[in-house]
């Protein structure tokens, strides 16, 4: 009896925690409606059924990833994900594993569900010879097996009682598994598409086992031309691509990671495919010819020709209905990422918060290609250690929606349309932002030391209405913008100084490396980020936007239009609020270009925190 009131207690005090947080920002994921399952759910990928329903497949288990009870369940909703009914289990929990399934949804309504089947029912495997940290076998056996599919032609409410096995064609990556290409080795996240009526499956072949679990994998596809036509399918053909004896890969240099492939359609029948590494870049590519053969795969790229940014974690691109493009990643990794001993392993940290990108189509030499946006944050959770990953992207009446998952947790998230526009259009933003605007100064004709009423900022933490006073998180924001020029690059000149004589406020200085600095402090605690270096100049005009984000509790630098992602420096360009600094507001006027060489030509301030987006706007409209 006393562990379960210990466990209520736990429990109350748990949901009291999460109600403490501030329940208006859409990019928190506690917000989403959750997509119920067992205790592990994976992979939440939705098609759109024909009698209007969502049908959501999940890979799920009764304990953690790779349980033996590992299998694959359906559901339908009828209310944008808010609620579920007709749970289905498309293969049962008794095993053996059915693991990473993926939907496709043919012309004539009838839906399939490809995965991974151990339909051998083998225990374990060999490590791959290579990795001496551990003598024993892999234990872990959901991917592997059978690549295999059911279908439902009652939109999802009930599947085949047969399942179908997919030949796949023998490639060098089988042949140098450990079993020689006896046993093979795979798994799939990507979603099944059509292109000019075929059906292509992905596929991602693995090498071995090891150290980060799988140590060395590939991109094929798996094509159909009439699985969509077939009464039976089990008479349709199959052939795996693209041609020759070697998949998807990362360019020439590159490390034994290239997985989870996500594909896109283009506009002129063109494959476009992004995948993930160990190198600290997402890798892209295109297809002209239906997959048979891919252009060198290269180094995801921003539109302005800045290198992408991401570690070992999905990162999907998904074509909308307007012909434009979203993409989901991570945001950091680069040069750091590539140096390290064990980066198999430390790759998969840090995916939290997840950011998006922008796409549309331009003409390149070949073809179609997309050019991508600067980035905005689109989901978080406030503990950065909790992990998001493996989404999907639905369109219904006007609106995005997308699923992500933490492994134990699948949740729906409506988006803020008005984001996903401003993304769209960000090359076009010219003016400046009026929203949240609270204080404006043309400071050209100033003089060094010039003071300026502050403004007080809405605290970042504060106490709660719970009965024992709990600390509570308000998700306030603010930015900060400063246009200036420097006759010196010596470290420690203050641009702004919002210090009262106990130290509390914050300040802008020039840090190390021709970087910018900007300091926070409540009178308990100092919490700092500093832009990239190498972002100032001499006797150059410069705009910084600083942008302090409550919600997922991150501090941005936007410099000259771009938002820094710490270059070949550092791993990340952005940094982490302390999330129990409570406010920095300080001294009751702010001194402008405080001890520094050069000038402070204009301070604006916003009372929330800008969009990337809109930091890029303003510092067109300063030029």
């Amino acid at each position: 009896m006393k562990e379960v009131v210990h466990l209520l207690l736990t429990l109350s005090l748990s949901i009291s925690s999460q109600s403490a947080r501030a329940d208006t920002d859409w990019r928190d994921i506690l917000n989403g409606s959750e997509i119920p399952n067992r205790s592990y759910s994976d992979q939440p990928y939705v098609v759109r059924t024909d009698d209007g329903a969502w049908m959501v497949v999940i890979t799920t288990a009764m304990g953690k990833e790779g349980a033996d009870t590992q299998h694959i369940t359906t559901q339908r909703s009828f209310d944008q994900g808010k609620s579920w009914q007709d749970l289905v289990e498309v293969e049962s929990p008794e095993g053996p594993e059915a693991s990473y399934a993926v939907p496709l949804k043919a012309p004539n309504g009838r839906l399939f569900v490809f995965y991974n089947y151990n339909a051998d029912n083998i225990r374990s495997l060999k490590r791959d010879p290579s990795d001496t940290s551990s003598s024993k076998n892999i234990t872990r056996v959901d991917s592997f097996g059978y690549y295999v599919f059911k279908y439902s032609d009652d939109n999802g409410k009930s599947w085949s009682d047969k399942r179908f096995i997919i030949p796949v064609r023998e490639t060098e990556i089988d042949r140098q598994n450990v079993y020689g290409g006896k046993i093979r080795f795979h798994w799939n996240v990507g979603k099944a598409f059509i292109l000019k009526g075929v059906a292509y499956v992905p596929l991602i072949k693995v090498g071995n086992f090891g150290e980060g679990f799988f140590t060395s994998n590939e991109g094929v596809l798996l094509k159909s031309k009439d699985l969509l036509t077939a009464d039976d399918p089990a008479l349709a053909k199959w052939e795996t691509l693209p041609d020759g004896d070697i998949g998807l890969r990362t360019p020439e240099g590159g490390g034994p990671i290239a997985s989870e492939q996500s594909y896109s359609v283009l506009s002129d029948g063109s494959i476009y495919c992004v995948y993930r590494t160990i190198d600290g870049h997402p890798v892209n590519t295109y297809s002209r010819d239906g997959g048979h053969t891919w252009e060198p795969p290269q180094y995801m790229r921003y539109g302005n020709g800045r290198m992408v940014k991401n570690p070992r974690a999905a990162n999907f691109a998904w074509k909308c209905e307007n012909g434009k493009y979203l993409y989901w990643y991570h945001n950091h990794g680069g040069e750091w990422l590539r140096e390290q001993p064990d980066r198999r392993t430390v790759a998969y940290r840090d995916r939290n918060p997840a950011w998006v990108l922008g796409g549309v189509e331009q003409d390149g030499a070949n073809g179609k290609i997309i050019s991508w946006s600067q980035p905005e944050i689109l989901l978080f959770d406030k503990d950065p250690m909790i992990r998001m990953s493996y989404p999907d992207l639905i369109e219904e009446g006007g609106k995005y929606f997308i699923t992500e998952t933490q492994k134990d947790l699948a949740r729906v998230h409506e988006l803020d349309s008005s984001l996903i526009e401003l993304l769209w259009n960000q090359e076009f933003i010219s003016e400046r932002c009026e929203n949240g605007l609270v204080a404006s100064w043309d400071l050209n004709n100033r003089t060094v030391g010039h003071q300026v009423k502050a403004v007080k900022f809405d605290p970042f933490y504060v106490r709660s209405e719970r009965a024992d006073k709990a600390g509570k998180d308000t998700g306030a924001g603010l930015t900060i913008e400063v246009s200036f020029k420097l006759k010196d690059l010596t470290p420690g000149q203050m641009l702004v100084d919002g210090r009262d004589k106990w130290g509390k406020g914050f300040w802008l200085e020039t840090g190390d490396d021709s970087s910018l600095e900007f300091s926070m402090c409540d009178g308990r605690m100092v919490n700092s980020w500093s832009s990239d270096a190498m972002t100032t100049r001499l006797n150059q005009e410069h705009h910084v936007s600083i942008i302090v984000d409550g919600g997922p509790n991150v501090i941005l630098f936007v410099v000259d239009g771009l938002l820094n992602d710490g270059g070949d420096q550092r791993r990340f360009g952005w940094g982490r609020l302390n999330p129990q600094l409570h406010d920095l507001n300080g001294a009751s006027h702010w001194t402008v270009a405080k001890s520094l060489k050069g000038r402070v030509n204009a301070l604006h301030v916003y009372d929330r925190a800008i969009k990337v987006t809109e930091a890029i706007g303003n510092y067109r409209a300063s030029k």
